[in-house]
């Protein structure tokens, strides 16, 4: 399987004790979010959606992106830029 380039990688606090997670590929995106994502709810399955259509080279990998990031934001993580 190729990898699809995400560009810099998403760095996101997980938990409250400070743990953080690199998201450097999509693959590993999608993974978080079909089996580690801790709510289901509309912004996920927008970004699992998004994220699915830019693997299979259907959209661009940008829009993926910045759906993961509002729902990261939804299920309450935070990135670690703003810590």
């Amino acid at each position: 399987m190729m990898e699809i380039q995400w560009g810099q990688p998403v760095v996101l606090m997980t938990s409250q004790n400070g743990d953080t997670e690199h998201f450097s590929t999509i693959e590993k995106v999608r993974y978080w979010l079909r089996r580690r994502w801790p709510i289901s709810d509309g912004e996920r399955q927008v970004a699992l959606t998004k994220v699915e259509s830019a693997m299979d080279c259907m959209s661009p990998v940008e829009d993926a992106r910045r759906a993961f990031l509002v729902a990261a934001r939804s299920a309450g993580f935070i990135p670690a830029t703003l810590v």
